[in-house]
């Protein structure tokens, strides 16, 4: 058997999405931007994408602007913003467990002089909103706080950080790349002028994303090119990959109260039952509010790369982590901005359920990572000494 928990790095793509971009990978193939039939076919199927895109977020379609995926979404909005102020003085606010695409953009802002405050969040993985108020400066250009976080699933509370940038002018910028299709929001209730998201997180193609874009928020394109998407994005567009992110949209919004109730339940019965199974097993993030279908978990004594490992042999797929950092020797920046020990961030993993997965596959996963743990921590001379110190 083999069970897929990693719906957090990718998902499948969803056959109705794959129908509907094969047409504009053969013989629709017309450039969107040509004045001619077939291009018009394209420019039509790119203007429905942009529909149902908007749809999904609660925006107009005019406010969305498509990109390469989130990571591209991240920095056209961060230093789009950044490049258009006129401040003599540049001062950003983010959180510490943000996605490496919004903390690598700081961290180059930085190089150039624009001053990064990177907030703390507490042990439940959510910052809270007071401390963004407090970070706030005369010369503050930007705030950037992702929606949910990626290895966590902990919600953060962007509804009430965008009613304090509103009441300090201040442009927001929401990274929804993991929240999009799974909970239900509305762009003008976040209070966001930028938010990210990505295809492939919600069973489209991978490269390709979209930037909504609030209309009155000013940023700078970061390519150089053509007059394409509002001039902030050049570049022939991807139409298959756009069709494809408009169809996993429509498909998101049609499946989203279903999916949101039938993860959710999926979700608890995995970790009911492996917090009854396995000793010292906690749930990171477990008293902050989560999308449905992620669990960050630490078993304390057996490694979550060798755990990964080990269930792997068994046909059973799951991350450390963000996939993007897969490999990475560090622990966790997430849990360790959350005050987990270098140990208990490596002894943590991440299960994420999707829309294909299955009681079956959950019960098939419990069973298997109980032994898995035990023959780990047996292998571990320091985990009975952690245990009696508890």
């Amino acid at each position: 058997m083999r069970a897929y928990f990693d719906y957090n790095a990718t998902t499948p793509v969803d056959p109705s999405v794959l129908a509907a971009m094969l047409p504009y990978l053969s013989e629709n193939f017309g450039n969107a931007s040509s004045i001619h039939t077939p291009g018009q076919r394209a420019r039509a199927a790119v203007d429905h994408a942009r529909d149902s895109v908007a749809d999904l977020l609660g925006a107009r379609p005019s406010d969305i602007v498509f990109t390469s995926g989130g990571t591209e979404a991240d920095n056209l909005a961060l230093f789009g913003a950044l490049d258009a102020s006129t401040a003599a003085r540049k001062h950003v606010i983010t959180t510490a467990i943000e996605h490496p695409a919004v903390l690598n953009a700081c961290q180059s802002l930085e190089s150039r002089g624009v001053e990064v405050t990177y907030v703390a969040v507490g042990g439940n993985g959510a910052v809270d909103p007071e401390e963004i108020r407090r970070a706030i400066r005369p010369e503050t250009v930007l705030i950037s706080v992702m929606h949910a976080n990626n290895e966590t699933g902990v919600l953060q509370p962007v509804e009430e950080i965008g009613r304090i940038a509103e009441e300090f002018g201040l442009l927001f910028h929401v990274d929804a790349v993991q929240s999009a299709g799974k909970v239900s929001f509305d762009i003008l209730q976040l209070g966001a002028h930028l938010v990210s998201i990505s295809a492939h997180k919600i069973y489209g193609p991978k490269g390709v994303g979209a930037l909504y874009v609030r209309p009155g928020a000013s940023i700078s394109p970061q390519f150089r090119g053509g007059h394409h998407e509002r001039d902030l994005r050049p570049g022939t567009e991807n139409v298959p990959g756009i069709v494809g992110l408009g169809r996993a949209a429509e498909l998101a919004l049609d499946h989203l109260a279903e999916d949101c109730v039938g993860i959710a339940l999926l979700r608890n019965r995995l970790e009911n039952s492996i917090l009854e199974k396995i000793p010292a097993a906690r749930v990171n993030g477990q008293s902050a509010p989560r999308v449905p279908g992620t669990s960050n978990l630490c078993f304390d004594g057996a490694g979550g790369e060798a755990l990964a490992i080990a269930l792997d042999l068994q046909g059973i797929s799951f991350s450390t982590g963000a996939a993007c950092s897969s490999g990475a020797v560090e622990p966790s920046h997430v849990l360790l901005a959350m005050g987990l020990s270098p140990d208990e961030a490596r002894s943590s993993v991440r299960f994420s359920l999707g829309r294909c997965t299955t009681a079956e596959e959950v019960d098939y996963l419990i069973a298997a990572l109980s032994p898995a743990v035990e023959r780990l921590r047996s292998l571990s001379p320091r985990f009975p000494a952690r245990v009696e110190a508890r």
